[in-house]
């Protein structure tokens, strides 16, 4: 294998640097245009001179043009050989090496400039006898001529450049009006938020602290050979506190607060989004300067720094999902609620859209992001350069980038490198400990009669709330209490308001009575699965009202912070599934509704990822890993679509077999608790909406708070309860009203 070999350093060359062509010719043919010019001028000022004449008499007139071009031609030939022949060049280099020597003390910037000097000198001068060929005077007089006739001129000139002048300000002026809006600044008197009015994301706001220090004391780190991390992505559900904790980093540092919207660089005009972020760092540059430094928010980064990705139509299956009847995924644990709707939620996101805040917007945030070290300014820029002086570097800004979403997985990979966004914190849902922190910073605010202990209980069960919908709740709260003619929130305000916002205003419609007992009878199914089999998840509340997508459901929620799952755990989630088409074909002598479809939904999408990717089937093999490397694939002719087919009837197969068994044991464990099925079924009918220590009352024969389970242990009203059922039943299968009334105790 050839060995390879770096381009040769100019000291290490034996021969000259080869010229380009242009380099080569540059010089010749401006001799050869200011003698062409002149040409031209003398047959202007003798009409009877013919060309031949005319070049005669300026090659007579004019030799040292011919000398000049002489001398380059020289020169150039000189480069020639010294560019192919080393011997050649190693002789000029020993004896002319001196010279070399001499120039070279001289630092680059001082050559740069008095190289610009001496083009500039020879400019001048041809100038000077090209104008006094047309003028007919001597070269140095000329020049001076020359003012004077551009003043002549300057009446027509001036009306064309007012004339492009006027053009470039209406465009100017209209693109400067439609760049306008969508950035707020905020300066430190106007913040008044602080970290200690952030709840709940204390392992965030303590990795935050640390930017915070770099950026008020950039000497700590960039003593020791570091940089100042400048972005910081902060990414997580919504209403989880993004944006208060980037405006509560504002408030403790005392520095501007720039606040960028999220449509702010969405704009009809190709080209407004890239003036906008130019106008923007130019903006916080200013600020940095003045104040020491300044924050910048990006709220919804994903509306500017996407790859096209949309979540329209995400939620468009959600009836579908739930069934018609039972609102099929609240008894699901929160793990398993995410895998049944994993699938309908990436159609959703998959469709359409473009973004990016237009063509050239992401390209020039990124830019500046990264691009804030080059020189700054028209006269550093522009009249240094011109004056052949080098630039000043621009001071180091202190510009804290902060970006917020939800959507991660759509912003461009070039905005998330280091450098750019250098720090990354999830702002997920707070923990039990936050949460019970966020309820009481929120009740202080109001007036309550809720205890310590009631507190750690709301937190419990509301396991998946933010911010934001802790702040709701509490509000509903306060607004219940005043419609009741009081000023402080009581438990039962916040456990109405919980439930409000859980299923929202129930539906003014009352059911007829055999289909409030069929609805009371499958929720009850899932109720009383899911008590007996489901112990990582407890009951949250039971209802039979209808809501806007379903005529009932039970919800359970996780009494503890959890982050594994395990097989059991999932087994126990397709039996609360199952329940209900067990329940019903029990109950209703082998039929059942249509409302159990959400139900198998869930049941089976379950069982898929357990069966053919979690390792808790049959089998070991990943589905996944199987489809992707397309293994099984059979021969004899058959394609990859045939193997793809038989894979996936080999693993219907096995969830079919799996979903049969837990149906068989979802059957048993209803029959050998029948009475307990109908106990709840006629809870659920009478009080509509129960709690989960409701449901307990039930199945335990104790009390709760809206139900007397005592009375369903007793004998005779069990007895009761299965006459009720009966005629029911019978009114089921003949279209009828039952013929007793439900019992009451």
């Amino acid at each position: 294998m050839s060995q390879l070999e770096s381009r040769p350093r100019d000291s290490d060359r034996r021969t000259r640097v080869h010229l380009s062509l242009f380099d080569r010719a540059k010089f010749l043919l401006l001799f050869g245009l200011v003698f062409l010019i002149l040409v031209w001028a003398a047959m202007a000022s003798d009409p009877l001179l013919s060309l031949s004449d005319a070049a005669i008499t300026e090659f007579n007139a004019r030799f040292w043009i011919i000398v000049l071009a002489g001398v380059e031609v020289i020169r150039q030939i000189h480069f020639f050989f010294a560019e192919k022949a080393a011997g050649y060049h190693s002789i000029w280099q020993r004896y002319f090496a001196f010279v070399d020597k001499t120039i070279h003390r001289i630092s680059d910037w001082n050559r740069y400039r008095l190289s610009r000097a001496i083009k500039a000198l020879l400019m001048v001068a041809l100038l000077a006898v090209v104008l006094g060929a047309i003028y007919k005077e001597t070269p140095v007089k000329a020049l001076f001529l020359a003012p004077q006739a551009l003043w002549s001129a300057l009446p027509m000139l001036g009306q064309l450049a007012f004339a492009v002048v006027f053009i470039v300000i209406q465009f100017f002026a209209m693109f400067w009006f439609l760049s306008r809006g969508g950035i707020d600044t905020y300066f430190p008197d106007d913040i008044r938020t602080r970290f200690t009015d952030v709840w709940g994301q204390d392992h965030v706001l303590n990795r935050i602290r640390e930017n915070l220090m770099f950026l008020e004391s950039p000497e700590a780190i960039e003593e020791h050979g570091g940089y100042v991390p400048g972005g910081i992505l902060l990414w997580g559900p919504p209403g989880t506190g993004k944006t208060l904790m980037a405006e509560s980093m504002a408030g403790e540092t005392g520095k501007p607060f720039v606040f960028v919207d999220p449509g702010a660089f969405n704009n009809m005009f190709f080209g407004v989004g890239v003036l906008k972020v130019k106008s923007l760092f130019r903006k916080l540059r200013k600020l940095a300067l003045r104040y020491g430094g300044v924050v910048v928010f990006f709220d919804e980064a994903d509306s500017l720094g996407n790859r096209g990705i949309t979540t329209t139509g995400a939620r468009a299956t959600d009836n579908a999902i739930f069934g018609s009847q039972c609102h099929g995924g609240n008894y699901l644990s929160q793990a398993g609620a995410n895998i049944v709707f994993q699938d309908q939620f990436v159609a959703g996101t998959a469709m359409g859209g473009g973004g990016g805040g237009g063509m050239g917007t992401l390209q020039a945030l990124l830019t500046e992001l990264s691009g804030l070290k080059k020189p700054r300014g028209f006269f550093n820029r522009v009249l240094r350069r011109t004056l052949g002086m080098r630039p000043k570097n621009p001071p180091k800004y202190r510009i804290l980038v902060v970006m917020a979403t939800n959507l991660p997985e759509a912003l461009d990979e070039a905005l998330l490198r280091p450098g750019r966004i250098d720090r990354m914190y999830r702002v997920g849902y707070p923990s039990k400990a936050g949460r019970i922190r966020t309820y009481e910073g929120y009740l202080e605010k109001v007036s309550h009669s809720l205890t310590q202990e009631e507190i750690e209980k709301l937190a419990t069960i509301t396991p998946y709330a933010t911010g934001a919908s802790i702040k709701d709740t509490i509000n509903e709260a306060l607004i219940m209490a005043i419609r009741n003619g009081r000023t402080s929130i009581t438990w039962a305000d916040v456990i109405k308001a919980k439930q409000l916002k859980d299923l929202g205003p129930a539906e003014d419609v009352e059911y007829i009575e055999r289909e409030r007992h069929a609805v009371a009878v499958h929720e009850a199914c899932h109720g009383t699965m899911a008590y007996l089999v489901r112990h990582h998840m407890a009951i949250d509340l039971a209802t039979i009202e209808k809501g806007s997508d379903y005529l009932g459901m039970v919800a359970s929620i996780p009494p503890d912070d959890q982050f594994t799952r395990w097989r059991t755990e999932y087994e126990a989630d397709i039996l609360v599934s199952l329940a209900s088409l067990a329940g019903e074909r029990i109950f209703f002598d082998g039929d059942n509704s249509s409302g159990v479809s959400g139900d198998l939904e869930s049941a089976t999408t379950i069982a898929s990822f357990m069966e053919g990717h979690w390792g808790m089937g049959s089998t070991v093999s990943s589905h996944a890993s199987n489809r992707r490397n397309d293994i099984g694939a059979p021969g004899g002719g058959k394609g990859k679509d045939d193997g793809v087919r038989e894979l996936r009837m080999a693993l219907a197969d096995r969830i079919e077999e799996n979903l049969g068994g837990l149906l068989a044991k979802a059957e048993d464990i209803l029959r050998k608790n029948r009475e307990d099925v109908l106990a709840l079924a006629h809870a659920l009918e009478i009080h509509k909406t129960i709690s989960g220590e409701d449901v307990d009352a039930v199945m335990q024969g104790g009390v709760g708070p809206l139900v007397d389970g005592r009375p369903y242990k007793d004998h005779h009203n069990r007895e009761a309860i299965e006459k009720y059922h009966e005629a029911a039943l019978k009114a089921h299968k003949g279209h009828l009203k039952p013929d007793i009334e439900i019992p009451r105790f």
